[in-house]
């Protein structure tokens, strides 16, 4: 077991997390790797990681809620979809290898980002047109699917969703919020199926968590700030960490 001294790169990490994952998603891509090098054991670290994750998802949720950037009455119909895929994908998990779609993953998140930053204006002004048919018929199913991905693999999870709302519309400020709503929805839904497994190590997961929730809302803040052309040019960094981490991690 680590002693304390881990705590002194794991909040400045935790805190930067957070940061990212408020604009573009992604922010599990330096806190597991981050939790592995404490020396945890692999239960362990995602158990912890999705303690910590809930603070930080929680406190963007906040952040983007409280100035509109949520969409609540499409998200409230999202997040029971997003719950029940996740709990499906933790489900299946147990019979297939994960292993075996990292690569496909990357390549997919690889596309996703490409076709965001080629095209110039995708994401950049807020054309969402309402609950419309067409809308709900991409969303609904959609968020499923996102859902059971994170919790059956999980990396580029809120990147994924993103992307998923702002082909429904929405401008990448907005996306974002309304991503990281979702994501709260599934990272709560995961850490009571890890509590029950007991292999959270608390004194590690609360203060990271505290510092990725600080590191949250400062990216929010600075994801309404800036608009909608700094959220992509970080979604294109988050893609590419994303895509390394599925591609080199086996």
């Amino acid at each position: 077991m680590p002693g304390p001294e881990v705590l002194l790169y794991g909040l400045p990490l935790a805190f930067l997390a957070g940061f990212i994952d408020a604009v573009a998603g992604g922010g599990g891509t330096i806190t597991l790797p981050t939790l592995f090098f404490m020396g945890l054991p692999p239960a362990q670290v995602v158990a912890t990681n999705k303690l910590l994750a809930i603070f930080g998802s929680a406190s963007s949720t906040v952040q983007y809620w409280r100035k509109g950037h949520v969409d609540r009455a499409l998200v409230l119909r999202l997040i029971p979809l997003a719950l029940a895929g996740s709990a499906l994908g933790a489900y299946l998990v147990r019979f297939v290898d994960p292993d075996a779609f990292k690569t496909l993953v990357g390549f997919v998140i690889l596309g996703v980002g490409a076709l965001v930053l080629a095209n110039k204006n995708f994401g950049l002004e807020d054309r969402y047109p309402g609950l419309t048919p067409r809308v709900l018929a991409l969303t609904l199913p959609g968020t499923f699917v996102i859902g059971m991905y994170d919790g059956f693999l999980g990396p580029g999870t809120g990147t994924f969703a993103m992307f998923l709302f702002a082909l429904a519309g929405f401008n990448l400020v907005r996306s974002s919020g309304n991503a990281r709503t979702v994501n709260f929805a599934t990272n709560l839904g995961a850490f009571f199926a890890f509590l029950v497994g007991g292999h959270m190590v608390w004194w590690i997961g609360l203060p990271m968590g505290v510092a990725n929730a600080l590191g949250a809302t400062l990216g929010a803040r600075m994801a309404m700030l800036r608009g909608s052309a700094f959220v992509k040019w970080m979604y294109g960094l988050i893609v590419l960490l994303v895509a390394a981490r599925l591609f080199l991690t086996r």
